[in-house]
C-alpha cells in the first residue's frame, strides 16, 4: 500500500514539474498582420516593446489609393505607444545599428521623424526606379551603388556631399549627374541651411506628408468645437477625414505622442481630449 502511495506521489510530482516546464516554455500566441489591422486603437494603444509597436503600426498603416509608398511610422506615434521615451530612443538606435530600420527627418515639423523598415525602404527604391524608368546603364548603376554602399554604411538621417561621393565611388566613377538622379528620384533632399548636406528621404511621400499636416489640423479643430474638447476613443476612431488620406488611428497616435492630445479613462471607455498646456 505504501509503495502504491509513494508511486502515486512521484507521479503527481512529475506531472506538476511537467506543467511548470510547459508554462515556462509557453510563448505568446502568434498574431498575424491581418489580426493587427482589425484591432481597435482603444485595445492596442500601448505596448511594452518598441519593435512590437513598430510591427503592429506597420501592419495598420492605411491603404492609400493612387500613392505607392511603403508603410512608415512616426516617432511621435511610438511615444504614444511605449510609455518610456528613453526606452524608445534607445531601442530605435539599437534597431538602426542592426540595420533593421532607417530614421528619416520629415519636413512637416522640427521634431518630426519617420521610421521605415529597411526591407520596405529597399522596396521603395525599386518602385521609384520603375517609376522614373531607369533604363540607362549609369542610372541603374547609381541606384545599386546607393543601396549597396551608402544605405548600408551611413545610418544617420543626413550625409555630406563629400561622404556621399566617397561611398558611391566604391561602386564606380561618380558624376554630378548621378547625384541629380538620386535627388530627382526623391532619395535625397538638399538641406536649406547647408547646400553641401543632404537629408535621406522617402520617395513618393510628398502627398502623404501633406495629408499628415492637414489631418492634424482637422482633428484638432474637430475636437476643439466639442463642449469639453474631448471624445470617447471608440466613436472618434470611426471619423473620416475630408482633407487627409490617412486614417484617424494614424493621426490619433501622432497627436497623443506629440503631446497635443491626452488620453484618460472613463466608465464607458478610453477617451481623448485636447491638452491644455
Amino acid at each position: 500500500m505504501e509503495k502504491i502511495s509513494e508511486s502515486t506521489s512521484r507521479g503527481k510530482k512529475r506531472a506538476r514539474e511537467q506543467e511548470e516546464d510547459d508554462d515556462n516554455n509557453k510563448t505568446e500566441p502568434e498574431i498575424s498582420e491581418s489580426d493587427f489591422e482589425t484591432l481597435s486603437l482603444e485595445k492596442n494603444l500601448t505596448f511594452s516593446d518598441t519593435l512590437i509597436a513598430l510591427r503592429i503600426m506597420r501592419a495598420q498603416f492605411p491603404v492609400i489609393d493612387k500613392v505607392t509608398v511603403q508603410p512608415f511610422i512616426l516617432r511621435s506615434q511610438l511615444y504614444s505607444s511605449v510609455k518610456d521615451r528613453t526606452q524608445v530612443d534607445r531601442e530605435l538606435e539599437s534597431l538602426k545599428k542592426e540595420r533593421k530600420l532607417r530614421v528619416f527627418k520629415l519636413n512637416t515639423g522640427q521634431d518630426d521623424h519617420g521610421i521605415m523598415f529597411t526591407e520596405d525602404y529597399l522596396m521603395q527604391i525599386g518602385i521609384v526606379m520603375k517609376r522614373i524608368g531607369a533604363k540607362k546603364e549609369d542610372d541603374v548603376a547609381v541606384f545599386d551603388w546607393f543601396k549597396n554602399y551608402v544605405i548600408d554604411s551611413k545610418l544617420d538621417p543626413s550625409i555630406s556631399h563629400q561622404e556621399l561621393c566617397l561611398l558611391l565611388a566604391l561602386g564606380g566613377k561618380v558624376k554630378d549627374a548621378h547625384i541629380t538622379v538620386l535627388i530627382n528620384a526623391g532619395l535625397l533632399t538638399r538641406q536649406l541651411v547647408d547646400s553641401n548636406m543632404y537629408w535621406f528621404a522617402i520617395p513618393n511621400i510628398g502627398s502623404v506628408l501633406k495629408s499628415l499636416l492637414q489631418g492634424r489640423k482637422e482633428l484638432l479643430s474637430f475636437l476643439s468645437r466639442r463642449k469639453y474638447k474631448e471624445m470617447l476613443m471608440a466613436p472618434l476612431e470611426k471619423k473620416r477625414f475630408r482633407m487627409s488620406m490617412l486614417d484617424t488611428r494614424f493621426h490619433l497616435r501622432d497627436l497623443i505622442g506629440s503631446g497635443h492630445l491626452k488620453t484618460f479613462n472613463t466608465p464607458t471607455g478610453l477617451a481623448v481630449r485636447i491638452s491644455k498646456d
